[in-house]
């Protein structure tokens, strides 16, 4: 994502976004909050009020309109962001209209900004310089393809031995080039993943066939399959040395040690109340949200009084497994510097 801050005075005023991808669409789900005012160009129906013949389908033509968001749908099938809310400026005021944001398109935002949401504004400038990272979770006999996204991994496809099999083709090697054909169009990284030796056998076969994808590949040991495989492959680290995002397998570490003290190994708290307390106290050293919780106006002022004392926040993303686990416990909690009770 690309970002310009030209309209921005302090923390208040616009900021232009410019979303490249699917995981840029899904930042900007997070940054949009109810009431916020947005600008956009889309498509509207301009036919006159006059008109007392109008078509069943008036012709839509492009406009760009001041919208006071109401609400806010992230489509990652389709690609595209959906925001809803009443016309402010521009044709039309005080009619209901929705935007569909994709890749590509410019939207600006103004709001007075948290420092959360500049931080997340920061990250996915960052990551967007880089490649996108895919994960292939091999056991014997079948394989698993992620792409890691910025919410975390989602599932391609899977590819079974024999599924490729030809006729006078040792099954291992079909099983092999069909994971490799799988893999041929991706330009970024890629981790091979898995328990046992094939992962090994399968890179020295790529290592003969195709050395530049062999040279843009990391094995990694995982006692798990598939998506098990891939939250692992997070929790290790190895992400951050492919695209220096520390965001997921943050989120993996933090939730361990979370649970790890809940079960009496150190100082925490969980929900809103709980972390309420431990902040007004000086606590908290870390503050674990989830990201559909921080659109709550007690969540803000408790993050922003949390931030205040120089806590550190991450935001789990509800899409990814630790921001479930989160989710599940009230949304909210935080790893304290020392008890409170």
């Amino acid at each position: 994502m690309k970002a310009e801050y030209d309209g921005l005075k302090n923390s208040d005023g616009e900021i232009r976004l410019f979303p490249e991808s699917i995981d840029d669409l899904w930042h900007i789900k997070h940054l949009i909050r109810t009431g916020d005012l947005i600008f956009a160009d889309t498509f509207r129906s301009l036919d006159s009020q006059t008109d007392k013949t109008r078509p069943e389908k008036a012709e839509k033509k492009p406009v760009r309109l001041g919208i006071r968001v109401e609400k806010t749908e992230f489509h990652p099938d389709s690609l595209r962001l959906r925001i809803s809310g009443v016309i402010e400026q521009g044709p039309d005021t005080g009619f209901y209209h929705t935007i569909n944001l994709e890749s590509g398109r410019e939207i600006s935002v103004i709001k007075i900004w948290t420092p959360v949401e500049r931080e997340r504004i920061e990250r996915a400038v960052t990551v967007s310089t880089t490649g996108i990272v895919h994960i292939a979770a091999i056991e014997e006999g079948e394989a698993q393809i992620f792409r890691i996204r910025q919410y975390g991994p989602e599932y391609v496809m899977k590819i079974t031995a024999g599924s490729g099999k030809r006729e006078g083709v040792d099954a291992r090697r079909a099983f092999f080039e069909e994971i490799y054909q799988s893999l041929s169009s991706v330009t970024g990284s890629i981790v091979i993943a898995g328990p046992g030796f094939v992962k090994e056998d399968f890179l020295a076969y790529l290592t003969r066939t195709d050395p530049d994808m062999a040279g843009r590949m990391l094995t990694a040991e995982t006692r798990r399959t598939g998506r098990g495989a891939v939250q692992e492959v997070i929790g290790q680290g190895i992400l951050e040395r492919i695209t220096q995002d520390l965001q997921l397998g943050r989120e993996v570490t933090l939730m361990d040690e979370l649970l790890s003290r809940m079960s009496g190994t150190g100082p925490a708290a969980y929900g809103i109340d709980e972390v309420a307390t431990a902040v007004q106290y000086g606590a908290v050293s870390d503050i674990l949200v989830v990201d559909i919780k921080i659109n709550e106006e007690a969540i803000n002022r408790l993050l922003e009084s949390a931030d205040s004392m120089r806590a550190k926040i991450t935001v789990f993303s509800s899409e990814f497994e630790p921001g479930k686990q989160l989710g599940a416990i009230g949304g909210i909690a935080a790893l304290l510097r020392f008890p409170i009770q």
